[in-house]
């Protein structure tokens, strides 16, 4: 079952972030709880983690995207149905 992964809230009033880096390639079998990418808010830089373990499909934002809270990050293939 494939698995769109929305941008989570990572700060207390942070509304939109700036994607840093992506630890994760499409391919790569990622595990819940690894670091997947790093954001900037306008206060801290953030290591946001996996949600779901599985395998990392397609990243759906680029390094230097601003993204907003709740919008499609990437999508992951899980094992569970």
């Amino acid at each position: 079952m494939r698995a769109t992964v929305k941008m989570p809230r990572v700060g207390e009033t942070a509304e939109v972030v700036v994607i840093l880096e992506w630890f994760v390639i499409p391919g790569t079998s990622v595990s819940e709880g690894d670091p997947m990418l790093k954001v900037e808010t306008d206060k801290v830089t953030v290591d946001v983690p996996v949600p779901v373990s599985g395998t990392f499909v397609e990243a759906l934002v680029d390094v230097d995207d601003e993204v907003e809270v709740g919008a499609p990050i990437c999508v992951i293939e899980t094992s569970t149905a």
